[in-house]
């Protein structure tokens, strides 16, 4: 297939790129690394503050592999996806203790929680390789340049060999990184899921999409699996100087490592009240269940959760509210106003 023209696209890049804090300086594996991480699965307008935050608190990756992990967990709290933290922190500390970055993406690629993409995204942005990488915009993008109308996630491996097809155009090759993050700019601002901005895209006279009018109906996706449903019951200790008793869950499984009020585990059934007070965290105090439900969604799960509440007149372990509320998870801070 005939791919468009790669200099258009550039061009327009160079009169159109969004003004990012990840690119605001001259490309710093660092700084392309951990704001790709933090784009996985959120949105740019979430991650812009929290970027700047993380980098003046871990501002090379020698702080970052030095820092407990509480430290980090306690930064990331509300960006999801808390399996990310934990293998940004194993492979800064990999970095350290190999004297330095990989060299190119295959040496990213062997990292902790370095998939295709993101070896691909720095390879290609940081490290000046002819490589395109495949995220979601990418793929909406060249779906509609091709026409391509199997569903996703079958589609990728096509999707995948038509985006390399670009790498033969010298433009391209000139400016990996460039080109990169004008495919990035062009699926987030022109090439919509919804409503697609066709009059406006640079590549609009080379879309076969466009041209049988189903832009907007790509890429096809396969139905979704239904959310698996988790319960659990949560204890919030409370003493008279308002501090809470926190607890640090598990390395593995969801939200390891964060810190999180003391609960059951999160199974399929809905707890007994008997049966969670097992699980709690001073069995014999006089507990009693708040109303109402927390619930929230993970990629495959939908978690429901209710609290229970006993206080104590000190608690010195315990966290300031004030304190917890920042530095919990977003699943459990939808557990304090229930209190």
């Amino acid at each position: 297939m005939m791919h468009p023209s790669a200099a258009e696209l550039l061009a327009w890049y160079d009169r159109a790129a969004r003004r990012l804090a990840w690119r605001e300086t001259a490309p710093d594996p660092y700084r392309i690394w951990v704001s790709e991480v933090m784009l996985q699965q959120t949105t740019v307008a979430a991650v812009g503050p929290r970027y700047d935050r993380f980098l003046a608190r871990f501002p090379d990756v020698a702080a970052l592999a030095a820092a407990d992990w509480s430290e980090l967990a306690e930064e990331w709290a509300g960006l999801g996806y808390y399996a990310r933290a934990r293998n940004l922190h194993a492979a800064a500390r990999a970095i350290v203790a190999a004297g330095g970055f990989p060299a190119d993406s295959a040496g990213w690629r062997a990292l902790p929680g370095i998939g295709p993409y993101t070896a691909s995204a720095i390879g290609a942005i940081a490290l000046g390789e002819p490589l395109v990488p495949l995220d979601g915009n990418v793929e909406r993008v060249v779906a509609r340049l091709f026409a391509i109308e199997t569903p996703l996630p079958s589609a990728k491996p096509e999707l995948g060999r038509l985006a390399d097809g670009f790498t033969a155009q010298p433009e391209m090759r000139a400016r990996p990184g460039d080109f990169a993050q004008a495919l990035f700019d062009l699926g987030a601002t022109i090439c919509t899921p919804r409503s697609p901005a066709c009059v406006l895209c640079p590549w609009r006279a080379d879309c076969r999409a466009a041209a049988r009018g189903i832009a907007a109906e790509l890429p096809r996706k396969s139905p979704k699996a239904a959310r698996t449903a988790l319960h659990g019951v949560h204890f919030a200790l409370l003493d008279a100087k308002g501090r809470i008793l926190l607890e640090r869950r598990p390395e593995s499984g969801l939200l390891g490592g964060m810190l999180a009020l003391p609960g059951t585990p999160w199974r399929a059934e809905p707890w007994g009240e008997a049966e969670a007070l097992a699980h709690a965290p001073r069995p014999g105090l006089a507990w009693e269940a708040r109303p109402g439900v927390a619930q929230h969604g993970f990629t495959h799960r939908e978690l429901t959760m209710r609290v229970m509440l006993a206080r104590v007149p000190a608690l010195p372990e315990g966290v300031p509210m004030e304190q917890a509320a920042r530095s919990l998870p977003s699943a459990m801070k939808k557990l304090l106003p229930l209190l």
